[in-house]
């Protein structure tokens, strides 16, 4: 549908929690759609949460893929289980500039439903734990700055 600015650290919106989305309707997957469109049109992010758009609905897209052929889109994402932990770094399209230290499980099982609301369910590790991690906690209105254990301000070339 249409590219969204993404909000920037600050904005009030990034703190607030989303709600539960009902039924998947158009408007449900239009929001999908900006979500998909805004993250591929900001390069080096790998996933967005609606809320970075300005909608409070429990929405996700993550793609991990360089051709942008993977990408995952998850409506109402919920850990229900986390395995280990690990520290990494991590940046984040709310917050450019910077990147963080952060521990992050080191496998998760994430539920939700997908865009024809069926259930889902992935077993991540690596990567795309630490992204299902880092996306549904902006959907709890919790960025990752505030769990980092030390930030670094990235070298502007």
């Amino acid at each position: 549908m249409a590219v969204k600015e993404v909000l920037k650290y600050g904005n009030k919106i990034l703190k607030r929690v989303s709600r539960r989305v009902e039924t998947i309707d158009n408007d449900i997957l239009n929001i999908a759609q900006d979500l998909k469109d805004t993250l591929y049109k900001n390069s080096g992010g790998i996933g967005l949460a609606a809320p970075q758009i300005g909608v409070l609905k429990k929405i996700i897209v993550i793609d991990l893929s360089e051709d942008k052929s993977g990408l995952i889109t998850l409506i109402n994402p919920k850990i229900i289980k986390k395995i280990g932990h690990e520290k990494s770094t991590e940046g984040c399209l709310s917050y450019p500039g910077y990147e963080g230290i952060v521990i992050r499980p080191k496998k998760v099982i994430v539920t939700g439903m997908n865009l024809n609301g069926e259930e889902i369910k992935y077993n991540a590790d690596g990567l795309l734990a630490k992204a299902f991690c880092h996306e549904i906690d902006h959907l709890d209105g919790i960025l990752y700055m505030e769990k980092a254990k030390k930030m670094y301000k990235l070298d502007e070339e």
